[in-house]
Protein backbone atom coordinates (compact mmCIF):
# COMPACT_ATOMS: atom_id res chain seq x y z
CA UNK A 1 0.00 0.00 0.00
CA UNK A 2 2.69 2.48 1.04
CA UNK A 3 4.99 1.27 -1.74
CA UNK A 4 2.47 2.37 -4.37
CA UNK A 5 3.01 6.02 -3.42
CA UNK A 6 6.06 8.05 -4.45
CA UNK A 7 6.57 9.67 -1.05
CA UNK A 8 10.03 11.11 -1.76
CA UNK A 9 8.67 13.35 -4.49
CA UNK A 10 5.28 13.94 -2.90
CA UNK A 11 6.38 15.67 0.32
CA UNK A 12 8.57 18.38 -1.29
CA UNK A 13 5.87 19.11 -3.86
CA UNK A 14 3.13 19.16 -1.22
CA UNK A 15 5.20 21.51 0.93
CA UNK A 16 5.61 23.95 -1.96
CA UNK A 17 1.89 23.88 -2.73
CA UNK A 18 0.79 24.20 0.90
CA UNK A 19 3.30 26.93 1.75
CA UNK A 20 2.15 29.18 -1.09
CA UNK A 21 0.45 32.29 0.38
CA UNK A 22 -3.13 31.48 -0.51
CA UNK A 23 -6.25 32.86 1.14
CA UNK A 24 -6.31 30.32 3.98
CA UNK A 25 -2.65 30.81 4.84
CA UNK A 26 -3.10 34.57 4.82
CA UNK A 27 -5.97 34.07 7.27
CA UNK A 28 -3.64 32.11 9.57
CA UNK A 29 -1.08 34.92 9.37
CA UNK A 30 -3.69 37.60 10.09
CA UNK A 31 -5.27 35.61 12.92
CA UNK A 32 -1.86 35.02 14.48
CA UNK A 33 -1.13 38.74 14.31
CA UNK A 34 -4.47 39.83 15.72
CA UNK A 35 -5.26 37.05 18.20
CA UNK A 36 -2.06 35.08 18.84
CA UNK A 37 -0.71 31.72 17.75
CA UNK A 38 -3.05 29.43 19.70
CA UNK A 39 -6.35 30.88 18.37
CA UNK A 40 -4.94 30.96 14.84
CA UNK A 41 -3.76 27.35 14.98
CA UNK A 42 -7.00 26.16 16.58
CA UNK A 43 -8.98 27.84 13.80
CA UNK A 44 -6.97 26.33 10.93
CA UNK A 45 -8.68 22.89 11.10
CA UNK A 46 -11.78 24.68 9.86
CA UNK A 47 -10.35 24.38 6.37
CA UNK A 48 -9.68 20.65 6.68
CA UNK A 49 -13.32 19.53 6.74
CA UNK A 50 -13.90 20.64 3.12
CA UNK A 51 -10.43 19.39 2.19
CA UNK A 52 -11.22 15.95 3.63
CA UNK A 53 -14.55 15.83 1.80
CA UNK A 54 -12.82 16.78 -1.46
CA UNK A 55 -10.20 14.08 -0.98
CA UNK A 56 -12.88 11.46 -0.28
CA UNK A 57 -14.70 12.60 -3.43
CA UNK A 58 -11.51 12.27 -5.47
CA UNK A 59 -10.81 8.80 -4.05
CA UNK A 60 -14.38 7.75 -4.86
CA UNK A 61 -14.04 9.00 -8.42
CA UNK A 62 -16.42 11.91 -7.93
CA UNK A 63 -13.70 14.54 -8.08
CA UNK A 64 -13.15 14.16 -11.82
CA UNK A 65 -16.90 14.27 -12.45
CA UNK A 66 -17.33 17.49 -10.46
CA UNK A 67 -14.20 19.03 -11.95
CA UNK A 68 -15.53 18.31 -15.43
CA UNK A 69 -18.85 20.02 -14.71
CA UNK A 70 -18.63 23.60 -15.92
CA UNK A 71 -21.87 24.57 -14.16
CA UNK A 72 -20.73 23.22 -10.79
CA UNK A 73 -17.32 24.84 -11.21
CA UNK A 74 -18.83 28.25 -11.98
CA UNK A 75 -21.29 28.11 -9.09
CA UNK A 76 -18.53 27.31 -6.60
CA UNK A 77 -16.18 29.79 -8.25
CA UNK A 78 -18.52 32.77 -7.99
CA UNK A 79 -19.47 31.89 -4.43
CA UNK A 80 -15.76 31.94 -3.67
CA UNK A 81 -15.27 35.26 -5.48
CA UNK A 82 -18.10 36.90 -3.52
CA UNK A 83 -16.85 35.63 -0.19
CA UNK A 84 -13.23 36.61 -0.86
CA UNK A 85 -14.38 40.09 -1.92
CA UNK A 86 -16.38 40.43 1.28
CA UNK A 87 -13.50 39.18 3.42
CA UNK A 88 -10.93 41.40 1.69
CA UNK A 89 -13.12 44.50 1.96
CA UNK A 90 -13.87 43.74 5.60
CA UNK A 91 -10.15 43.45 6.31
CA UNK A 92 -9.52 46.81 4.62
CA UNK A 93 -12.36 48.42 6.57
CA UNK A 94 -10.86 47.08 9.80
CA UNK A 95 -7.50 48.62 8.89
CA UNK A 96 -9.05 52.03 8.19
CA UNK A 97 -11.16 51.92 11.35
CA UNK A 98 -8.00 51.33 13.35
CA UNK A 99 -6.51 54.37 11.65
CA UNK A 100 -9.45 56.58 12.64
CA UNK A 101 -9.43 55.37 16.26
CA UNK A 102 -8.22 58.14 18.52
CA UNK A 103 -7.44 56.10 21.57
CA UNK A 104 -7.71 52.79 23.30
CA UNK A 105 -8.12 52.07 26.96
CA UNK A 106 -6.99 48.73 28.36
CA UNK A 107 -9.81 46.88 30.11
CA UNK A 108 -9.55 46.26 33.81
CA UNK A 109 -8.81 42.78 35.17
CA UNK A 110 -12.43 42.47 36.25
CA UNK A 111 -13.66 43.36 32.77
CA UNK A 112 -11.25 40.85 31.23
CA UNK A 113 -12.49 38.06 33.49
CA UNK A 114 -16.20 38.62 32.87
CA UNK A 115 -17.31 36.59 29.92
CA UNK A 116 -13.73 35.87 28.78
CA UNK A 117 -14.36 32.17 28.25
CA UNK A 118 -17.52 32.82 26.23
CA UNK A 119 -15.76 35.42 24.10
CA UNK A 120 -12.83 33.09 23.41
CA UNK A 121 -15.18 30.30 22.35
CA UNK A 122 -17.17 32.62 20.08
CA UNK A 123 -13.96 33.92 18.54
CA UNK A 124 -12.65 30.40 17.89
CA UNK A 125 -15.86 29.44 16.10
CA UNK A 126 -15.81 32.64 14.06
CA UNK A 127 -12.20 32.17 12.95
CA UNK A 128 -12.76 28.48 12.15
CA UNK A 129 -15.88 29.40 10.16
CA UNK A 130 -13.85 31.86 8.09
CA UNK A 131 -11.29 29.14 7.35
CA UNK A 132 -14.09 26.74 6.38
CA UNK A 133 -15.85 29.19 4.05
CA UNK A 134 -12.65 30.18 2.26
CA UNK A 135 -11.72 26.54 1.67
CA UNK A 136 -15.16 25.26 0.65
CA UNK A 137 -15.73 28.10 -1.83
CA UNK A 138 -12.55 27.48 -3.80
CA UNK A 139 -13.16 25.14 -6.76
CA UNK A 140 -9.46 25.14 -7.61
CA UNK A 141 -8.83 23.11 -4.43
CA UNK A 142 -10.96 20.27 -5.75
CA UNK A 143 -9.18 20.38 -9.10
CA UNK A 144 -5.85 20.52 -7.25
CA UNK A 145 -6.63 17.28 -5.46
CA UNK A 146 -8.00 15.70 -8.64
CA UNK A 147 -4.88 16.52 -10.66
CA UNK A 148 -2.15 16.81 -8.04
CA UNK A 149 -2.56 13.71 -5.87
CA UNK A 150 -2.72 11.02 -8.62
CA UNK A 151 0.66 12.16 -9.96
CA UNK A 152 2.35 10.46 -7.01
CA UNK A 153 0.81 7.04 -7.44
CA UNK A 154 3.24 4.37 -8.55
CA UNK A 155 2.68 2.57 -11.82
CA UNK A 156 2.14 -0.69 -9.95
CA UNK A 157 -0.87 0.68 -8.06
CA UNK A 158 -3.71 -1.77 -8.73
CA UNK A 159 -6.26 0.35 -6.88
CA UNK A 160 -6.34 4.10 -6.45
CA UNK A 161 -8.82 4.73 -3.62
CA UNK A 162 -6.72 3.77 -0.60
CA UNK A 163 -3.43 5.37 -1.82
CA UNK A 164 -5.33 8.56 -2.67
CA UNK A 165 -6.78 8.68 0.81
CA UNK A 166 -3.28 8.22 2.24
CA UNK A 167 -1.93 10.99 0.02
CA UNK A 168 -4.80 13.25 0.99
CA UNK A 169 -4.23 12.63 4.68
CA UNK A 170 -0.53 13.36 4.26
CA UNK A 171 -1.30 16.57 2.37
CA UNK A 172 -3.61 17.76 5.15
CA UNK A 173 -0.78 17.13 7.64
CA UNK A 174 1.59 19.20 5.49
CA UNK A 175 -1.04 21.94 5.14
CA UNK A 176 -1.48 22.02 8.93
CA UNK A 177 2.28 22.29 9.41
CA UNK A 178 2.38 25.29 7.07
CA UNK A 179 -0.66 26.86 8.74
CA UNK A 180 1.14 26.60 12.07
CA UNK A 181 4.12 28.34 10.48
CA UNK A 182 1.99 31.24 9.23
CA UNK A 183 0.23 31.51 12.60
CA UNK A 184 3.59 31.47 14.41
CA UNK A 185 4.89 34.22 12.10
CA UNK A 186 1.86 36.38 12.83
CA UNK A 187 2.18 35.70 16.55
CA UNK A 188 5.87 36.57 16.43
CA UNK A 189 5.11 39.91 14.81
CA UNK A 190 2.49 40.47 17.49
CA UNK A 191 4.93 39.69 20.32
CA UNK A 192 7.53 42.07 18.86
CA UNK A 193 5.20 44.90 19.79
CA UNK A 194 4.84 46.31 16.29
CA UNK A 195 3.19 49.69 16.11
CA UNK A 196 -0.49 50.19 15.41
CA UNK A 197 0.49 51.76 12.10
CA UNK A 198 2.42 48.62 11.10
CA UNK A 199 -0.58 46.46 12.02
CA UNK A 200 -2.82 48.65 9.89
CA UNK A 201 -0.44 48.28 6.98
CA UNK A 202 -0.32 44.49 7.37
CA UNK A 203 -4.13 44.35 7.58
CA UNK A 204 -4.39 46.52 4.48
CA UNK A 205 -1.88 44.38 2.56
CA UNK A 206 -3.74 41.22 3.59
CA UNK A 207 -7.04 42.71 2.43
CA UNK A 208 -5.55 43.81 -0.90
CA UNK A 209 -4.02 40.36 -1.42
CA UNK A 210 -7.34 38.63 -0.69
CA UNK A 211 -9.06 40.98 -3.15
CA UNK A 212 -6.37 40.07 -5.68
CA UNK A 213 -7.07 36.38 -5.11
CA UNK A 214 -10.78 37.09 -5.68
CA UNK A 215 -9.93 38.78 -8.98
CA UNK A 216 -7.68 35.90 -10.01
CA UNK A 217 -10.39 33.37 -9.19
CA UNK A 218 -12.97 35.40 -11.14
CA UNK A 219 -10.81 35.25 -14.29
CA UNK A 220 -10.05 31.54 -14.02
CA UNK A 221 -11.62 29.43 -16.72
CA UNK A 222 -12.86 25.89 -16.25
Amino acid sequence: MFSTVEWTTFFPAALLVAAAPGANQLLSLRNGLRHGRTPAVSASPGRFTPFALMIIAVAAGLGAVLAASEAAFNIIKWCGVVYLLWLGLRTLVTAFRQRSATGWAAPSSEQRDVGASHQDEARSWRLARQEFLVAVSNPKALILFTVFLPQFLGRDADTMATPLLLLGTAYIAVEFFCACGYAALGSRLRSMGITRRARRILDALTGITILGLAGWLATEQH
